[in-house]
């Protein structure tokens, strides 16, 4: 993946104070390796009077434009109408006549970073569904940047000092959410944002934001060609020039790619495939039936416990900050099987469900809304006293299971969603040191989710939802899970489904065609019936989920790497000890399903620090090859 960074003003000589160790070439070389120190892609890197910029991607994902101290990079694939071949200077020219506009009038996947080091300001802008990422931090006056934090952290003058509240969020949400980074005083941009910098002061806006029509339902057969097409078209330009495949699971999402591949490609689309030695894990047959149906050249790799053992610190070391879905692990050996296969590039569905209404929660949740439909008399005079105060000791299942249903229905959303969220569920007291309990706020994550919930208000659940997780899952979670997995594995990454124009047509699409009663995506899948097979239509969202807890009770190797992290992670102060040996000794042997997600959070945590203690930047002094342009 690669990506972009640099800075406008750091290093330049103020009254009374010295100019930081190393030219400026040497500080953008030190930022500009951490870019493509894990897929070697071909750096390119711009200097002016007090500002420098730099990227790291392969041809087609890299566009420079400098001249009179005006210096723009972007990374990504972007379009601006108008701009023919050369949209950076398109960019730089757009900018000159309209300022911001020029983020408004970009779309497709890309990063950013305009500096006019004439005038002192900088222009950050990042996609509208956050395919690629940026982090800012402001010092001194200086901006920083870069879509990696470690290339961020490398420049001499950033701040590296950890936040509490971020660990903690961690912790709570297995990923850092934005727009807060695992560091002080450093952020990054949501999907949709920008920040104009101007002599000193930094000032953040959206230029972008999904709108919702909730107008009645138009006939199914215009919008299903209007879909195809639409398909067809994000999936050509996704595709580019590389030899191109895609991630096949067998489901829905996976499965659209991979027929729309071949149908735009003229030739049968290469696809690939993980499984697991594990039953429930492993689901190959649905793959195997979508590649068969859809005819692509299909590739399969079962990932064993030898392979996570060793794919553990290579992920935290490529992850900027700490990262705890499992999934990255069976992404990266994906991804690695498709580069040793001549692919460069590959395809992911990310980014369906959360359009067309995909994930099983958004039923569960229908099914939970019911309740508060009920007369207010009925629930609070009979319901609730009945199940909570009267019928004590044992209770027949059905009660209990009416019980449960009546205690989720009762939370206000979207307290609702994290019924089940680990942290909560042991309780922050006893997983945490009282001392780094006492510098974050427990309730700063919900406050987060409540804060961007609320933001649409008036809207069907159904889209409010898909609003969140647009957010929070697969910005926050998604999307850097196979960012991060497919640079370690050397291959780029594209998301058709998050193509403008189809992310345009789903908030179109009236709620009832996303969730329909308690029936997941129903215009989705009527209108890919017949390009699909069944199987994938009817298939549950999975992923490429991973038997951590299986593993973790029976492979030596797995346990060893777990066990050691966690004990090792004891002496960071931050869980209680005698949380970790509850965990290990008494949780994990009674429902190593659900516990071993903590345990691998857990270790995941440890195993960042540890690469963050051991990384070396090479000396300030280091020669390398490196075009250095002035601007």
């Amino acid at each position: 993946m690669s990506g972009v960074c640099g800075w406008l003003g750091a290093g330049r000589r103020r009254a009374g104070m010295g100019t930081p160790a190393g030219a400026p070439s040497m500080r953008l070389l030190r930022m500009a390796r951490e870019l493509h120190r894990f897929d070697g892609a071909p750096l390119q890197t711009l200097l002016a009077d007090g500002g420098a910029l730099a990227v790291a991607a392969h041809a087609g994902s890299a566009h420079l434009h400098s001249r009179d101290g005006l210096l723009v990079a972007l990374w990504g694939r972007p379009q601006l109408a108008g701009a023919g071949g050369d949209v950076a200077t398109a960019v730089a020219q757009r900018w000159q006549e309209r300022g911001l506009e020029v983020c408004a009038a970009l779309s497709g996947p890309f990063a950013l970073c305009l500096l006019d080091s004439v005038n002192g300001q900088a222009l950050l802008a990042v996609d509208r569904a956050g395919c690629h990422a940026l982090q800012y931090q402001c010092r001194d006056g200086d901006l920083l940047f870069a879509s990696s934090l470690n290339a961020l952290q490398a420049h001499p003058q950033a701040r590296r000092e950890l936040d509490p509240q971020s660990l903690y969020n961690y912790l709570y949400f297995h990923t850092v959410p934005g727009p807060a980074t695992v560091h002080q005083d450093c952020r990054r941009l949501l999907p949709g944002e920008y920040l104009h910098f101007r002599r000193g002061a930094a000032r953040r806006g959206r230029y972008w934001q999904i709108d919702y029509d909730e107008a009645a339902a138009r006939p199914f057969a215009p919008q299903r060609d209007e879909l195809i097409g639409l398909l067809e078209a994000a999936v050509r330009r996704a595709a580019g020039a590389h030899a191109v495949g895609a991630f096949l699971g067998g489901g829905t999402d996976s499965s659209t790619l991979a027929a729309m591949l071949g149908r735009v490609g003229g030739a049968p689309a290469r696809t690939y495939s993980i499984g697991f030695d594990v039953p429930g894990y492993d689901e190959p047959d649905y793959a195997r039936l979508a590649a068969r149906h859809v005819g692509s050249v299909h590739h399969e790799h079962r990932v064993t416990a030898d392979e996570v053992v060793a794919a553990v610190p290579r992920l935290a070391a490529v992850f900027d900050q700490p990262f705890g879905d499992a999934a990255a692990v069976p992404a990266f050996y994906c991804a690695q099987m498709a580069r040793a296969d001549g692919v460069h590039r590959l395809l992911g569905g990310d980014g369906g469900a959360e359009l067309f209404g995909g994930n099983e929660r958004y039923a569960r949740q229908a099914v939970l809304a019911r309740y508060e439909r009920l007369p207010a008399v009925l629930r609070q005079a009979l319901l609730e006293p009945l199940l909570f105060r009267l019928l004590t000791g044992e209770r027949p299942a059905l009660l209990r299971k009416a019980r449960r249903y009546i205690e989720q229905a009762v939370l206000t959303m979207p307290a609702r969603l994290e019924s089940h969220n680990l942290l909560q569920g042991y309780g922050p007291g006893r997983v945490l040191e009282r001392d780094f309990l006492a510098e974050v706020d427990a309730g700063a994550p919900l406050g987060q989710l409540a804060e961007a919930y609320s933001q649409s208000h008036g809207l069907s659940q159904i889209n409010r939802l898909l609003a969140l997780d647009l957010r929070f899952t697969l910005a926050d979670n998604d999307l850097p899970k196979v960012n991060k997995a497919c640079e370690l594995a050397g291959v780029e990454v594209g998301y058709p489904l998050l193509d403008d124009a189809l992310v345009a047509f789903a908030a179109r699409l009236a709620p009832r065609h996303k969730l329909d009663g308690v029936r997941l995506r129903p215009f989705f899948k009527q209108a890919l019936r017949g390009v699909l097979p069944g199987t994938a239509l009817r298939k549950r969202k999975h992923g490429f989920g991973l038997p951590v807890g299986h593993w973790l009770r029976r492979h030596a190797g797995l346990q060893a790497l777990a066990y050691d992290s966690l004990s090792d992670l004891k002496a960071r102060r931050i869980v209680r000890a005698d949380f970790i040996d509850t965990l290990l000794g008494r949780h994990l042997p009674r429902h190593p399903g659900h516990h071993g997600t903590m345990v691998w959070v857990l270790m995941m945590l440890e195993q960042w620090f540890g690469q963050r203690e051991t990384a070396v930047h090479p000396p300030e002094e280091a020669h390398d090859e490196l075009e250095i342009r002035q601007g």
